[in-house]
């Protein structure tokens, strides 16, 4: 991990690197200057070789800092293209039209695209990237807290389709992350809550240390103390990097990433991309993991309770309780899921905090019974 002074005394900058041979990448974090053309030139002029680049973006961010991006990239020709804001827009119709607009911009193989925006805005510009011309540089700057420690750093690249969440993608690699943390100050606060839903899976899947520091800084979390958020940042980061540098393609350890998102994506299906935020249905997917962990890896009912006070504490919605989701469009749901291997359906379950494995032998019957009191349903179909 090195640091880098900020000309403008503020949070000094730190970064780690994703180890992965000539495809690795730095990621940034701390007040990176965003907002300041000048001291973001700095970090943008060494990432970006060629004379095109296209910034794609959302309605919602635009206003906010696009300028000072615009700015920063000089003299270059630089093509601006808005989305809607929000994961309703993460489709294959927004695909075609990204990589009409840059068809039309006459872009060719030496462009660079720069996502500025939270998780929808980096996954469908990822996959732009990966297939246009067969693959051109991209520059995630995320915008979320969810983004900045998750969706943006690993490569997993992708659109949704009306049978599951993140059906069409592509493994893809960024040239680099910028995470500025002085963006967060302006994110409401209910997506500011869903980012933390990320942070804590970490904890559960990876650092069970980090685990215990969230529990003891909740206050400077929900203050959103800018040193605070640096740190939860670089070790959210540090845990992903680490487990992607092992497991770039998921094919084995890397899937314990997805703790808690089996039932979040189900969630997130049933009720209608945008109703929950991605990270509230995985912090209700996180506490639906834990009691099936329970039941079948033997975890501790306190460490459980510890995982429900935290997200509970952070804001975060940590059951279903009464909405219009049964527990067989759920269980159906979670058979859509990418996570199914050879027709059977996989979990990753704690036996203890920090400790998880994936299982593929989980009975139906146990899960019925984990959906039925998440929902507040009685215990049996009587």
């Amino acid at each position: 991990m090195t640091t880098t002074p900020n000309a403008n005394g503020s949070l000094t900058a730190q970064a780690l690197t994703v180890e992965l041979g000539d495809r690795s990448y730095p990621i940034h974090v701390g007040d990176l200057g965003v907002g300041d053309a000048a001291q973001l030139a700095h970090l943008l002029e060494p990432l970006i070789a060629g004379q095109q680049v296209a910034i794609i973006t959302n309605e919602t961010i635009a206003p906010l800092y696009l300028q000072p991006v615009l700015s920063a990239l000089g003299q270059r020709q630089v093509d601006v293209y808005q989305l809607p804001d929000g994961e309703a827009f993460k489709t294959l119709e927004s695909y075609e039209a990204v990589t009409t607009f840059l068809l039309n911009a006459r872009h060719n193989r030496s462009t660079c695209l720069v996502a500025l925006g939270g998780g929808v805005v980096g996954d469908l510009c990822g996959f732009v990237a990966a297939t246009f011309q067969r693959g051109v540089d991209f520059i995630q700057i995320p915008t979320t807290l969810l983004a900045q420690v998750d969706s943006s750093v690993g490569g997993k690249t992708a659109v949704n389709h009306p049978a599951g969440k993140n059906m069409i993608g592509a493994f893809y690699q960024p040239k680099a992350v910028l995470a500025d943390t002085s963006v967060l100050a302006t994110l409401p606060q209910r997506e500011y809550a869903a980012g933390l839903a990320e942070v804590v899976k970490y904890g559960v899947i990876d650092d069970p240390e980090f685990f215990v520091w969230l529990e003891d800084n909740l206050e400077g979390l929900l203050a959103r103390s800018p040193e605070i958020l640096q740190q939860v940042i670089l070790r959210s980061c540090a845990s992903k990097a680490k487990v992607v540098s092992e497991d770039e393609r998921e094919s084995g350890r890397r899937a314990i990433l997805n703790y808690g998102h089996t039932f979040g994506h189900a969630i997130e299906k049933l009720a209608g991309y945008g109703q929950w935020l991605h990270g509230e249905a995985v912090a209700i997917g996180m506490v639906m993991a834990a009691r099936l962990s329970i039941l079948h890896c033997g975890l501790a009912e306190s460490d459980a309770a510890r995982l429900e006070s935290l997200l509970d504490g952070l804001g975060l919605p940590t059951a279903l309780g009464e909405h219009d989701l049964s527990v067989d469009g759920m269980v159906e749901a979670m058979g859509m899921d990418k996570k199914v291997s050879d027709g059977r359906l996989k979990f990753v379950l704690a036996q203890n905090l920090g400790d998880v494995v994936i299982c593929d032998d989980v009975g139906l019957d146990v899960l019925v019974g984990v959906l039925r009191e998440q929902m507040g349903l009685p215990a049996d179909h009587g």
